[in-house]
């Protein structure tokens, strides 16, 4: 499990057909091979630790889910490693299963923050509700304002500094992941026979 508090933006360094090399430093600390670290949100396996990076291998479901399919050399991307069972939660319970991609659709300043829109499919808006969380590229974000194609979040000055989300241009894919309480929630209705509304 994840909490979306990203540690560190790593480059990659090698993006090839099913293999990544991604350059890092504070994430391999205590990391070993085997050991589970989230790249832009999606849960991959620790194959090969070097002494500043590590590869991961990916296979074409993540490919066709994600937006790891999109990286190459020098793009930067979110690194966090899987939560110790009773760590801290400061972000929001994540499993690193990537559902599907948005598009940032604008980044508008508001004061000191970001105002962030993303388009998103109707599959996974459905679980999105406002105040509720959402994972974009594997940070843990409230939503601030939805409708019926898109949503939006506000970036605060830590999350624009510490992450690669206003690095994002209009047009970009991001990683999305849904509540999993909420679709637990819509699937245990479904199979007990209530409609759940759909929007």
């Amino acid at each position: 499990m994840f909490t979306g508090i990203i540690e560190e933006v790593g480059e990659v360094l090698e993006a090839e057909e099913g293999r990544l090399v991604i350059g890092a430093g504070k994430i391999l600390w205590g990391t070993n091979l085997g050991d589970s670290i989230a790249i832009n949100g999606v849960d991959l396996t620790a194959a090969i630790l070097h002494d500043e990076s590590f590869e991961a291998n990916v296979m074409p479901e993540t490919y066709r889910r994600s937006n790891l399919a999109d990286v190459k050399p020098g793009d930067l991307v979110n690194l966090e490693r899987a939560t110790p069972l009773g760590g801290r939660i400061s972000g929001h319970l994540m499993r690193g299963v990537v559902e599907a991609t948005g598009t940032l659709v604008s980044l508008t300043p508001e004061a000191d923050a970001i105002l962030a829109r993303y388009s998103a499919p109707p599959e996974l808006l459905r679980y999105v509700i406002v105040k509720g969380p959402i994972a974009i590229d594997g940070v843990s974000l409230t939503v601030v304002a939805k409708d019926e194609t898109s949503f939006v979040v506000s970036l605060v000055q830590y999350t624009q500094e510490n992450t690669n989300l206003t690095r994002r241009k209009p047009g970009d894919r991001v990683n999305l992941e849904s509540d999993i309480i909420a679709r637990y929630l819509d699937q245990l209705l479904a199979e007990r026979g209530y409609q759940t509304r759909r929007t």
